[in-house]
């Protein structure tokens, strides 16, 4: 750890309201490779370093969820070779990581349209899961083949479902009703919600969850985002004024 990482650090516990849920938009990989004037799959390959280092800080800071927004269902539309890489690299990332994740406590969780996925990256998340069962420090949420307008139409089907088989009344349909049948029913709504790159919009993710999350655009392209960057957004997010529409007096 840097010394600069080290003070930031210091100031995050010495205030002590670490965001229990952050939300990453990890974006400009591909900006990052063309100013080296280098494919867009070298991007993407940089960018696992930016996943490692906020999971590390993360762990260090005392977040208790991460999610990560992978590739998003518009990701398809792109070249056949960018996806093949981008899945070439989900395979590779989990068998790389996935024991150093059981051994720091870390639970996986993969959400979105698995089944657009390849054999071999299906397996590799259904490995993922299974092998960091059971993880109590941190609970990663991977985004993969996701949108949050589909979340949303997904869990109303399953609210209709129950309403058909007489296991719920249309009275009985509520927030929180709704948010059990969301990706995310386990943890908390994300605190935090940070995208990089310097890009201004939400690029549909997590649409219900971030309701009332703090967001902090950060303009470094997402291979360069550290765990000094990662701190630098607890700090913004700690000098924040949390009212949830409330008036404080």
């Amino acid at each position: 750890m840097t010394d600069t990482e080290s003070d930031l650090l210091a100031r995050i516990r010495v205030h002590g309201a670490v965001p229990r849920h952050i939300a990453i938009i990890m974006d400009g990989n591909g900006r990052w490779a063309r100013e080296r004037h280098m494919p867009r799959p070298f991007g993407h390959r940089s960018g696992m370093k930016a996943v490692r280092a906020v999971i590390e800080g993360c762990l260090e800071a005392g977040v208790e969820w991460l999610s990560l927004f992978a590739f998003s269902q518009e990701n398809w539309q792109r070249p056949e070779t960018e996806v093949s890489a981008l899945m070439a690299l989900l395979e590779e990332y989990i068998a790389r990581e996935a024991a150093e994740l059981r051994q720091q406590g870390v639970q996986v969780y993969v959400h979105g349209d698995l089944d657009r996925l390849s054999a071999a990256a299906a397996s590799a998340v259904e490995r993922v899961r299974r092998e960091t069962a059971g993880g109590e420090r941190l609970g990663l949420n991977l985004f993969i083949s996701y949108g949050g307008r589909a979340e949303l139409v997904r869990a109303a089907r399953l609210l209709a479902d129950e309403v058909q088989q007489g296991g719920l009344t249309p009275d009985a349909i509520d927030e929180q009703a709704f948010r059990a049948r969301l990706y995310t029913a386990e943890g908390p709504d994300p605190d935090l919600l940070i995208r990089t790159s310097g890009e201004q919009r939400l690029s549909n993710f997590l649409l219900w969850q971030v309701a009332y999350s703090e967001l902090y655009i950060s303009n470094v392209l997402w291979p360069d985002f550290d765990r000094a960057a990662l701190y630098e957004a607890i700090c913004d997010f700690q000098r924040r004024d949390r009212r949830f529409g409330r008036v404080n007096t």
